[in-house]
């Protein structure tokens, strides 16, 4: 029975354009057909037999009549083996074999191979893994902050703050002795430069507002210490329908944004940033650009580790990560996170 034309062409293209090998050989291993993809992982010709594969090679030494294995034993589903190729090397295939045609003029069966390079499988699978193990790191990089800026808070700036209080107290009990008075004071104003300081390192490894009150704010307060500290940037923000996120969504944005504004102060000569933040139903979008300088990431050195630890991040929540940027005009770094939830 004839295919339909249009079937027929839908198959075809299946057929050239799949990944997998493909390649119809009689019961004697000669090609009788093979797929594109089976000429480029293998380099064989249509007339050529397949040759044995690693498996079989060892195992055919030890019979009279060599034979194929998956061949030999219809049952097994998928076969790992080692495959020699044209040019001499041997590949890691996945290998699967089914009877197609019974041929009754020749008495001869023609099968279906199916190889699928197993060392594009395991880059895969490696490179999950890599995904997996830098999550975990971030994960717990931004945990142990967490647990520091609590205790930073909770411990080493309570006890100051009762050290204050404490010199309160004495200065009370001293105030008509001038000179151990202007001392007191003296210490005070130490004592509130450290409070500040701890204060300071608290909010970097892990902003207290993040929690409390989200992204939004607490990006607005980065942005207003960095104006104080470089008055001739402005920076912009401008949200849409931002509420609460995910608290991974949260840290990771503030991170990326943080890693980026460093960056843009450090090296961008600009005189404006704008960030802009959209939530949506599907997405949340993330655009920061500048009027800097500019660059070209190929001649970077250690200033793109920030660029690869932003881009790792977003690798992290699934989303994409676009940098561009050109000398004397400007960076902008687009990012689109979908509506995320942690792996389960």
């Amino acid at each position: 029975m004839m295919l339909p034309i249009i079937q027929y062409e839908y198959l075809k293209q299946i057929y050239e354009h799949m990944q997998d090998g493909i390649i119809i050989m009689k019961e004697s291993r000669e090609i009788i057909m093979l797929n594109p993809a089976a000429k480029k992982l293998t380099g064989w010709q249509i007339g050529e037999d397949v040759p044995y594969c690693s498996f079989c090679m060892t195992r055919n030494n030890r019979v009279e009549k060599p034979s194929c294995y998956l061949i030999a034993n219809n049952e097994v589903p998928a076969f790992l083996s080692q495959m020699p190729t044209y040019h001499g090397k041997e590949i890691d295939v996945e290998m699967s074999t089914a009877v197609i045609y019974p041929n009754s003029e020749t008495g001869e069966t023609e099968y279906l191979l199916v190889l699928r390079d197993h060392a594009v499988r395991q880059q895969a699978h490696e490179a999950a893994l890599n995904k997996k193990r830098i999550g975990e790191l971030i994960e717990a990089k931004e945990s142990e902050h967490k647990r520091l800026a609590q205790e930073l808070h909770d411990g080493v700036g309570q006890s100051l703050f009762s050290m204050s209080v404490a010199l309160d107290a004495i200065e009370s009990y001293v105030h008509e002795n001038e000179k151990l008075t202007n001392y007191i004071g003296e210490v005070r104003q130490e004592l509130q430069k450290v409070m500040g300081d701890v204060n300071a390192y608290a909010h970097q490894l892990r902003p207290h507002s993040l929690d409390q009150l989200g992204l939004k704010a607490t990006l607005e307060i980065l942005i207003e210490k960095i104006q104080k500290n470089v008055p001739e940037l402005f920076i912009e923000l401008t949200t849409q329908g931002l509420d609460r996120c995910d608290p991974a969504v949260e840290i990771n944005l503030y991170r990326i944004a943080q890693e980026a504004l460093h960056n843009i102060t450090k090296y961008a000569k600009a005189s404006v940033v704008k960030i802009h933040i959209l939530k949506n139903n599907k997405q949340i979008f993330m655009k920061i650009e500048d009027d800097g300088i500019g660059f070209d990431r190929k001649q970077l050195r250690s200033e793109g580790l920030g660029l690869k630890h932003i881009e790792e991040r977003v690798n992290q929540l699934n989303g994409t990560c676009v940098i561009q940027s050109a000398m004397n005009e400007g960076t902008s770094i687009d990012i689109v996170i979908p509506r995320w939830r942690p792996n389960t």
